[in-house]
């Protein structure tokens, strides 16, 4: 019995109550998980060098390409559990889950080695400047050598969330990431290790997350518990969670190639502005966890009440969380502007870098609440099982509409400000298609009324 108080039945009960519960737990998490790359920006920016802080941030969207893809299809096999859990279906949800944990190992290797190999044409590709090349290279080909320790915790935490258990896997993050902070300041401060250092610091903080949770999966006596000789891709459960998953993943993998591209724009103005891009971006992750974390909510909440054939409560709990998204995001907007300063300066005391830093924070925050509709949207579809109208949406703002607009300004205007605003367009375009493809999707398939 002690077992099932780590699951979080959604199908009855206050629906706020839920959805914030459910969340702080993941938003901790999250945070936690942010603290990987951004203490690594801390460290690298304050005790090596402002080139090695624009390698670390330039590095991201190179990263994202493959783990995005991932975590799309992580999502997917989320929506599949947290069904299968909802509808009280155990002999689906071992299935699931086993076919999860192998896809996940295969996935693992297959995206290690595209990743070590796609390393130096990335980095051509995103015209890196010649002073951040090198360390550029070296930070990215230890990342990739580790991915799997990430891919790993990534799935198995999620399979927990699925099945209502977002306490476990944050308690686990919080001391990878703890560990991740201690050998940071070992490998770079205390071994002077420099960009190298972090990236074995990351590795290992994520391997040991990996771990630990397969080993509450292995351990569980609960239906969700992982037996390793039960290991195997059924084709019903793997087709389902390919339906969710990739077009969920190709989203996400297609939106963080594009940033690349945005990467490459940035990188023409130097070093200096990519480091204080980097700055900025760090900051802009924490202050979007909110309204990502709700938009999980969403999904499992969602998934579940549809599992239990409860359309008019899976729809409350959308609005709950979009509410609840707005009000977070408008109060830490507010702070971010008046602390802004501050918060770049924990990265590095560059003036140059100070000043690129808070040009994008201050132009770029004002668009945060914009973001808040596409998420929660979003994520209730893909509850919903309707992974393809977001992808749809999402690619074309934020790839296709992203790219056209970078093409024309660069070409017409030019200039730091222009370029930024690439995202906020992103972002608008993106929240104006994806409500009224929500309200399309509520009236003819009445399953979120």
């Amino acid at each position: 019995m002690e077992e099932k108080r780590n699951t979080r039945d959604m199908t009855s009960g206050t629906i706020w109550k839920h959805i914030v519960l459910f969340s702080i737990p993941l938003l901790i998490g999250n945070f936690f998980q942010q603290l990987y790359n951004t203490v690594d920006s801390i460290v690298v920016g304050n005790f090596v060098s402002s080139e090695a802080l624009a390698a670390v941030g330039s590095t991201g969207p190179v990263i994202n390409t493959l783990v995005g893809f991932f975590l799309g299809m992580s999502s997917g096999a989320g929506v599949v559990i947290s069904h299968y859990f909802g509808a009280k279906d155990e002999k689906k949800l071992h299935q699931a889950i086993h076919t999860t944990v192998l896809l996940t190992f295969l996935l693992g290797i297959l995206f290690t080695v595209i990743g070590i190999l796609m390393v130096p044409f990335m980095v051509s590709f995103m015209k890196t400047p010649a002073d951040v090349v090198a360390e550029s290279t070296r930070y990215l080909r230890i990342y990739f050598a580790g991915l799997m320790g990430l891919m790993v915790y990534n799935m198995g935490s999620g399979i927990l969330r699925a099945v209502g258990d977002s306490k476990r896997p944050l308690y686990f993050l919080c001391l990878s990431s703890v560990i991740n902070i201690v050998l940071d300041l070992l490998f770079v401060v205390g071994l002077g290790m420099g960009i190298e250092g972090v990236s074995y610091a990351t590795i290992l903080s994520e391997l040991i997350s990996a771990i630990m949770v397969l080993w509450v999966l292995t351990k569980t006596k609960d239906v969700y518990r992982l037996n390793w000789g039960d290991l195997c891709l059924t084709k019903e459960i793997l087709k389902k969670i390919c339906i969710v998953g990739i077009p969920a993943g190709l989203q996400m993998a297609v939106t963080s190639f594009s940033n690349v591209f945005v990467q490459s724009y940035i990188n023409h103005f130097g070093s200096s502005c990519m480091a204080g891009w980097t700055s900025y971006s760090k900051i802009d992750q924490f202050v979007i966890l909110p309204m990502q974390s709700l938009s999980l909510a969403a999904t499992t909440f969602v998934g579940q009440n549809l599992g239990a054939h409860d359309d008019k409560r899976a729809g409350k709990g959308m609005k709950t969380a979009l509410y609840l998204s707005l009000g977070v995001t408008i109060v830490l907007t507010i702070l971010l502007n008046i602390a802004a300063t501050p918060a770049i300066m924990m990265f590095t005391r560059d003036a140059k870098v100070l000043h690129f830093g808070r040009i994008f924070l201050h132009f770029m925050s004002p668009f945060y609440v914009c973001c808040c509709f596409n998420q929660i949207h979003a994520g209730a579809l893909r509850g919903a099982g309707d992974a393809n109208g977001p992808m749809f949406i999402m690619l074309g703002s934020f790839v296709v509409f992203r790219q056209i607009y970078l093409a024309l300004t660069a070409h017409f205007i030019g200039g730091i400000y222009p370029v930024a605003f690439a995202y906020p367009a992103g972002w608008i375009l993106c929240s104006i298609l994806m409500f009224f493809y929500y309200r399309h999707a509520e009236k003819r398939r009445k399953y979120l009324t």
